[in-house]
């Protein structure tokens, strides 16, 4: 099964079960963003991918330059650990690591949450990657692939127990878009995908191919 397929089977099992007005808040939200949203302003193929300094799992600062030394770099941008579709996609990310590794090509994982919660994601999905911190969205922000949710968003969190301040360590309710980028070993990015829509991933063999490529 590919993973949008699991995806897409995942998101109409929650919805036989999920509450009706979360269910609409969060549809609206997801539609409003995807109107208004410019793909443009995002970081784009021959574009040079920000330099950076970010905390790893174990708190440990890891740079674009010392990731480059290694290779190439192939980034997946992710919401956060309490969102399944992103658990989904990192499993899936897992299976093809030794894909990666054969090519020379370091995969690493993204989000704003704190260095403690991507370790209980990189724990819980038994991730064998670098999985990054990128507080308050400072990397992402420069790519232009940052959502700033509404408010109304807070119902949806708080019902599912979602506390924002403790996995991301402010009240903003700013995320990435999902986002896949792979950036060359002379730091010029060769691929990018991204959906404003949160359900939708790429699917691995394409990263496979992309990576095939250099």
């Amino acid at each position: 099964m590919s993973l949008q397929s699991a995806l897409d089977d995942m998101r109409k099992s929650s919805l036989k079960t999920a509450n009706p007005e979360l269910v609409k808040i969060i549809n609206k939200t997801g539609d409003e963003f995807k109107a208004s949203y410019d793909a443009s302003q995002a970081i784009q193929p021959g574009a040079r991918f920000p330099e950076f300094t970010l905390q790893d799992a174990t708190g440990h600062a890891v740079s674009l330059s010392g990731l480059l030394a290694n290779g190439p770099v192939f980034f997946s941008f992710y919401r956060g650990s309490w969102c399944p579709y992103c658990n989904l996609e990192l499993r899936a990310l897992q299976k093809v690591l030794p894909d990666f590794k054969a090519k020379r090509v370091c995969l690493v994982a993204v989000s704003p949450e704190l260095p403690d919660q991507s370790l209980t994601t990189s724990e819980k999905n038994g991730l064998e990657f670098t999985v990054l911190s990128d507080l308050q969205n400072d990397l992402a922000r420069k790519l232009g692939i940052v959502f700033s949710q509404p408010d109304e968003m807070r119902t949806v969190f708080n019902a599912i127990q979602v506390d924002w301040d403790a996995r991301y360590g402010d009240g903003n309710l700013q995320i990435p878009i999902p986002a896949n980028i792979l950036v060359e070993k002379s730091g010029l990015v060769k691929n990018v995908w991204l959906d404003p829509y949160w359900h939708n991933r790429m699917e691995p063999s394409t990263a496979l191919e992309w990576i095939n490529q250099l």
